[in-house]
């Protein structure tokens, strides 16, 4: 098994565990009460610049561990104070060390969107994410079918939800377009083997239209980076391992944004 498949199979036995305390029926209708979300995390990627979605995550299976002191409101409220658009918050418990209460409680912390961050398999986790006040999923094309990926996407419509659809390569670029896409990732790190390729970006950037917001992720280092992005047309980036290696993550943001 890859990586990939053990984080998968790990997020299907933590939403079964979860179904034995809250039933799909019951979760569901919690987060149907709740009131509709206004997809304020691809309206936050309009702007005229490139926009920063900036991570908080305690670890990685490519770095370990990666901030042994993890204050992630501190850090939240660097990124927001610093430009970030958007806040990336990690609930994988087991090798990003991530947990539901990190985004709850950043979500509460902020006025900007959060995106769960997390190795979605089931839609159970969908509610679970507007339980949780965020803005935005991911959905990663690599660990589903289309048919799951154009269902997922409607429950988070239906929801007020953002789905940050990720790929990888150009059939999953495809993919993401055939099932509606409004916001499409490309994951420059192989999620097999976790090699990084930066002018992946690059490559599928030519598939998606105008009309869709393509975000650039993972083997951001530099403004040098960032600049290159901007040149492609790139309307946001995701940056987690830089920022969370960064001391001061407000001076590390603006180095990246290129402000002197």
């Amino acid at each position: 098994m890859t990586i990939l498949d053990e984080l998968a199979a790990h997020a299907h036995a933590r939403v079964q565990a979860n179904m034995q305390r809250l039933p799909l029926a019951a979760l569901r209708a919690q987060a149907e009460a709740l009131p509709k979300g206004d997809f304020a995390f691809e309206r936050a990627l309009a702007g005229d610049d490139i926009a920063f979605i900036c991570e908080c995550k305690k670890a990685s299976p490519s770095q370990g561990l990666i901030a042994a002191d993890f204050p992630y409101l501190e850090i939240a409220r660097d990124y927001e104070a610093a430009g970030a658009a958007c806040i990336s918050v990690l609930t994988e418990p087991k090798w990003f060390r991530g947990a539901d209460a990190y985004l709850a409680e950043i979500a509460q912390a902020v006025h900007i969107p959060c995106l769960r961050k997390d190795f979605l398999v089931d839609a159970y986790m969908i509610y679970e994410a507007k339980i949780l006040s965020a803005s935005a999923v991911l959905l990663i094309c690599s660990i589903l079918s289309s048919a799951q990926l154009a269902e997922y996407r409607a429950i988070c419509d239906g929801l007020g939800l953002s789905a940050l659809v990720e790929v990888h390569d150009a059939a999953e670029m495809q993919m993401a377009l055939d099932a509606g896409a409004r916001v499409v990732g490309v994951n420059n790190r192989n999620l097999k083997d976790f090699s990084v390729d930066t002018s992946n970006s690059q490559r599928l950037r030519q598939m998606a239209p105008a009309s869709v917001r393509f975000v650039a992720e993972s083997g951001v280092q530099s403004a040098a980076d960032v600049q290159a992005l901007r040149a492609i047309g790139a309307d946001a980036v995701l940056i987690g391992t830089r920022l969370m290696q960064a001391p001061d993550k407000r001076q590390a943001l603006a180095e990246l944004r290129g402000a002197q």
